[in-house]
C-alpha cells in the first residue's frame, strides 16, 4: 500500500493545479501554488489539511494579491521531516525557510486553525514581518478543560502507534461517508468535491502520521505568553457555526491583545474558506484596504 499522496497518481483533479511546482527547501521537497500579482500574500492551511483547502479563495485573491499557498511539512504533497520537526517552533521555521529560498517577504498573511499559529510563531521568531495577520478560526492558545488535559496525552499516544494512522486510512478508502460525518462534525458543510479531496488525502497513512505527530508536538503555552509581543495588525476572524475552534476562542484572544480586531462571519463552520471563498475573500480586501488608509 502507498503511504503518502503521489502527485503523479493523485494530482490530476488539485484545485489550481496550473500554479503547482515543486521547490527544494530547508531539507524538504515542497509542493506550492503560487498565482496573480501585486503585494504578496501567504496562506497556511491547518492540520491535516493541504492546499486544496484554498481551491476556491486562491484565485480570487491573485486578482489582487501574489499569492503563495502551500503544503505543509508531510501534509498532501509535501515530503515529511523526522517526527519531531513537526512541532509549532519546527514547522514555523519549515515555512520560514520555505519563504527565505523563494524570496518571498508577505505584506499579508492568512492562516487557518493551526495554520494562524504557525504564521504567529513565524512572526514571533522574525521569520517574516508582515504588516497584516489574518487568523480564520485559528487555534492560537492552549485548549481549556477536559478537552487540554486529553488532547496532548492522547495524541502521542496515537502517533506512536503505525497501526492507527493506517485504521483511519482504511476506514476513509472504505466508506466515504466516514469523511464526510468528520467535516460535518466541524460544522461546515462541503461540496461532494470538497470532501472527495479530504478522502484523498485521509487515505494516506503518511499523510494522517504527519497531522497525528504534529498534534502530538504541538505546544501553545509559549504562545499564551508571547502573543502581547506580536507585531502584525492581527484580525481574528471566527465562524459562527464553527464547532472545531469555537468563537469563544477567538474572544479569548481578543481578551489578550486588545488591539486585535474581531470580525465574525455567520453561518459558517470551521472551513469557512471553502464553504463561502468569497466571503473570505472580500473580508481580507476589506482589512488590507483598511491598513493601507492608516498607513
Amino acid at each position: 500500500m502507498n503511504d503518502r499522496p503521489s502527485w503523479e497518481r493523485d494530482g490530476h483533479s488539485w484545485p489550481n493545479r496550473a500554479h503547482s511546482r515543486f521547490v527544494e527547501a530547508g531539507g524538504l521537497r515542497w509542493h506550492i501554488q503560487e498565482a496573480g500579482s501585486g503585494p504578496p500574500l501567504l496562506l497556511i492551511h491547518g492540520t491535516g489539511a493541504a492546499s486544496h483547502s484554498w481551491g476556491g479563495l486562491l484565485p480570487l485573491l491573485a486578482e489582487r494579491f501574489r499569492v503563495l499557498a502551500l503544503d505543509l511539512p508531510g501534509h498532501g504533497f509535501t515530503s515529511a521531516p523526522a517526527p519531531q520537526q513537526l512541532s509549532l517552533p519546527g514547522m514555523a521555521a519549515a515555512v520560514g525557510a520555505l519563504t527565505q529560498q523563494l524570496d518571498f517577504a508577505p505584506e499579508i498573511a492568512v492562516g487557518h486553525s493551526a495554520g494562524a499559529a504557525i504564521l504567529a510563531r513565524l512572526c514571533l521568531d522574525c521569520g517574516i514581518e508582515p504588516r497584516l495577520l489574518i487568523s480564520l478560526s485559528g487555534a492560537l492558545l492552549p485548549l481549556r478543560g477536559f478537552a487540554g488535559k486529553w488532547f496532548s496525552p492522547a495524541a502521542k499516544l496515537f502517533a506512536r502507534s503505525s497501526l492507527v494512522p493506517r485504521f483511519f486510512a482504511q476506514g476513509a478508502r472504505k466508506d466515504p461517508r466516514s469523511v464526510k460525518r468528520m467535516v460535518d462534525g466541524t460544522g461546515s458543510r462541503l461540496s461532494p468535491e470538497g470532501i472527495a479531496l479530504y478522502r484523498l488525502l485521509i487515505a494516506y497513512p503518511g499523510h494522517l502520521a504527519a497531522a497525528l505527530n504534529m498534534m502530538a508536538s504541538w505546544d501553545l503555552a509559549p504562545m499564551l505568553r508571547e502573543l502581547p509581543r506580536l507585531r502584525p495588525t492581527l484580525v481574528l476572524v471566527g465562524f459562527a457555526a464553527d464547532r472545531t475552534v469555537p468563537l469563544a476562542e477567538a474572544e479569548r484572544v481578543q481578551r489578550l491583545l486588545p488591539a486585535a480586531r474581531l470580525r465574525i462571519l455567520p453561518g459558517l463552520g470551521h472551513l469557512g474558506h471553502e464553504e463561502s471563498p468569497f466571503a473570505v475573500f472580500e473580508l481580507i480586501v476589506r482589512e488590507a484596504e483598511a491598513l493601507d488608509a492608516r498607513s
